[in-house]
């Protein structure tokens, strides 16, 4: 999956880590694009946005 043009970010929780944190792309139409702040060369898995959105919601119940 191509991910030229992401615009990632960090959670703004990631500051108790050291910064250390994944990534976040969400700006490309049809994926998001997810990798490890510490290694942004590597790879990045990719999610369709409606399971992203489910992983999200998922973890924000606990």
């Amino acid at each position: 999956m191509e991910l030229t043009g992401a615009i990632w970010r960090k959670s703004t929780r990631s500051s108790g880590n050291s910064g250390n944190c994944v990534e976040v792309a969400d700006n490309l139409p049809g994926v998001v694009g997810v990798r490890d702040s510490k290694d942004r060369q590597g790879p990045a898995l990719t999610f369709t946005p409606w399971s992203w959105a489910a992983f999200v919601a998922y973890t924000k119940r606990g």
